[in-house]
């Protein structure tokens, strides 16, 4: 069994002293695989032929830009959804329908770096309605509709760099929250063009408030928190007591700008930052914000006419903490923290800094009762700075090393990843004692329970995320997909059921019961309902039309042939729209588009669905097109000829689908 690199435990524990806190810690802890896994894990994942998983468990892709879904406890991937990249599986971003869904005011982004999914929320608890997920790179957020387990909104967010701290909600999704990883200078040209060494006077962050509406699930930007220039990496909402409350964690506060590995890791703590959203939204809705010039988009899937409508926006509101000076208030917090987590009962927040050799758990009621007291140790860029024991419930000693993010069962307990000692350790949120640890053999990040950041865990497992691989699973060349591991929390001592690898960066997850979800699952389109401007109901329906250079063809698809299949009339130079409608309207009949030499992926059309694919042709001649997902025994037969003649071509524009005799 291989252990972390040595090199990273050394350099690591050498700068926090706790080489040998680390080599105690792993003389207490099983050395091997099998010193873990008990005899009946199998049964446990085991899900037998036409039995369904318990939970659906929603998986970030990380550097792919999608969102997996897996079932657990059986570790099957279900789904792969595009969310933030082109997918060519489904069209997704190659479809005239779904190409708005990746504009972005830059342009047509295909790509996106995709890390935190977030379900949507009613009274503190998942619902199965949503789940969210931030684009990092390009800054945005996306909205999956559980229903359909497709992406439904994707909202752009200005004076945003990095969005890599979101997204969270509000206990009932009133609002999904972004903070910036990167400080930026913002403003106007000339305020944004200054030296990168003016860091501490020109940058500054932003918190983002997004609303998604109940119904429709468009997002739009309600309002902006102003900063000051510092990153921000996780966060969470209050919930019960703290509710109106979000709390961010926060790192370089030493506010460098080079080498951050170690100019921005020299302070003992760092911070938590306290966000009185409640009061935040009172301000906005008075009028107490400023409306600044920010150019962003909005796009949202209308299901009905199953195409991507796109809003541009031109300003956006911010507060200015300095002005209003009851929105933000910082507490420290050791050091360079990465997770800020709020256990169910609201009561406390859990901080866990990358370098630190404990947890610090936060109370709710002290924080309030410091901040009614004025009971600061000064102020950071303007916002007070708390008094770190004044709003400190205790501290977790030698939990382990190199925390970062903690989830909670439905017991009073706490579960925290140790990145450095490579491990999950189980706490008392209360009384602060380690319970239980068990390793996770590489580099874990992030972790799972099952409702496990809400007001209602629903317990049984938790999922870690590692970020390293190799000699788990049967090689496959320098890259290995990254992995998940499955354990029970049912008992008092956590115990490894399942071993599986997982697609891109498994960087954070959250799961759900399957029972909430699947009242809601879509199973196909009603085509009566179908609005698409250019839907064929019927083959009747079925036609092609020239309008100057663009030809558009009305098309349907049935097992197992397309109306029409034969097209002639098309000339080089012309740009042709196929309109595919899938007749079907039963369970899983998808129909597939293809046609040879097309710079483009296939369509994927859902039953009663219909999707557009763009073609120009490039040369003379007759060109075949077909089916490319399986549909009945006679998928092979489900294909047609498009004809090209040269641009000054008098042939007829005429579509058909006909019988011919055998013996003709």
């Amino acid at each position: 069994m291989k252990r972390p690199l040595i090199t990273t435990v050394l350099a690591i524990s050498a700068a926090t002293g706790l080489l040998v806190l680390f080599n105690t810690m792993q003389g207490c802890r099983p050395q091997t695989t099998q010193a873990v896994v008990q005899g009946d894990a199998a049964g446990k994942v085991y899900v037998r032929p036409g039995a369904f998983d318990e939970f659906y468990n929603l998986v970030s892709g990380g550097f792919s830009g999608q969102m997996s879904v897996y079932g657990l406890p059986s570790g099957r991937l279900l789904r792969n959804i595009p969310v933030f990249s082109v997918d060519p599986q489904s069209g997704y971003g190659y479809s005239e329908e779904t190409k708005g869904m990746l504009m972005t005011s830059h342009g047509f982004v295909p790509w996106d770096d995709s890390h935190h999914p977030e379900l949507s929320q009613t009274d503190g608890i998942p619902d199965g309605k949503w789940c969210f997920i931030n684009g990092n790179n390009t800054p945005r957020i996306a909205l999956v509709d559980l229903g359909t387990f497709r992406t439904k909104s994707i909202v752009e967010i200005p004076y945003c760099a990095g969005n890599h701290s979101s997204p969270f909600t509000t206990p009932n999704s009133e609002y999904v929250v972004s903070g910036t990883r990167f400080s930026i200078p913002m403003g106007s040209d000339a305020e944004r063009d200054v030296p990168i060494e003016s860091y501490r006077e020109n940058f500054k962050g932003t918190v983002s408030f997004i609303h998604p509406e109940p119904e429709s699930g468009k997002m739009s930007i309600a309002f902006q928190i102003i900063t000051p220039a510092i990153d921000f990496d996780l966060s969470h909402a209050g919930k019960g007591p703290s509710d109106g409350w979000f709390f961010f964690s926060c790192y370089n506060t030493e506010q460098a700008y080079s080498l951050m590995e170690v100019n921005a890791s020299q302070r003992d703590k760092d911070f938590i930052m306290a966000v009185n959203w409640k009061k935040a939204e009172q301000y906005a809705k008075e009028g107490r914000g400023r409306k600044v010039p920010a150019k962003y988009l909005s796009n949202w899937y209308n299901e009905e006419t199953h195409m991507t409508e796109t809003t541009e926006v031109a300003e956006v509101l911010q507060l200015d903490p300095r002005e209003l000076k009851d929105l933000l208030y910082f507490m420290p917090c050791p050091k360079s923290p990465h997770g800020c987590d709020v256990d169910p009962s609201g009561k406390y927040i859990v901080g866990s800094g990358k370098l630190a050799a404990l947890l610090p758990v936060f109370s709710f009621e002290k924080i309030q009762k410091a901040i009614a007291a004025n009971d600061t140790v000064g102020d950071f860029a303007g916002i007070p700075v708390l008094k770190y024991e004044s709003v400190l419930h205790g501290e977790v000693k030698k939990p382990g090393l190199g925390p970062l993010h903690t989830e909670f069962d439905d017991k009073g307990n706490a579960y925290t990843s140790f990145f450095v000692s490579s491990e999950i350790v189980k706490w008392n949120v209360e009384k602060l004692e380690v319970l239980d640890r068990v390793p996770t053999y590489y580099s874990i990040g992030h972790l799972s329970i099952p409702g496990g950041d809400s007001r209602k865990p629903w317990g049984k497992y938790v999922v870690a995320y590692n970020k390293i691989t190799k000699d788990r699973y049967l090689p496959t060349g320098p890259e290995l997909n990254q992995s998940a591991q499955l354990f029970s929390i049912e008992g008092d001592k956590m115990e490894l059921l399942l071993d599986y690898p997982t697609i891109g960066e498994p960087h954070y997850a959250q799961s759900i019961p399957a029972d909430l979800v699947r009242p809601r699952e879509v199973k196909f389109f009603d085509i009566n309902k179908n609005r698409h401007p250019y839907v064929a109901r019927g083959e009747k329906e079925s036609k092609v039309e020239r309008k100057g250079k663009e030809v558009h063809v009305w098309m349907t698809t049935i097992r197992s042939h397309f109306t029409p299949d034969n097209i002639e009339g098309i000339k080089i130079g012309d740009e042709v729209y196929f309109h595919v409608t899938n007749l079907e309207q039963d369970w899983d009949v998808p129909h597939g588009f293809a046609i040879k030499g097309a710079n483009n992926a296939e369509l994927l059309i859902m039953p009663g669905e219909t999707q557009t694919f763009k073609w120009v042709p490039k040369e003379v001649g007759v060109t075949p097109m077909y089916c490319t997902d399986f549909c009945s025994a006679l998928h092979q037969e489900m294909q047609g000829y498009v004809r090209v003649s040269p641009a000054n071509s008098n042939v007829p524009l005429k579509a058909e689908t006909r019988s011919v005799d055998a013996g003709s």
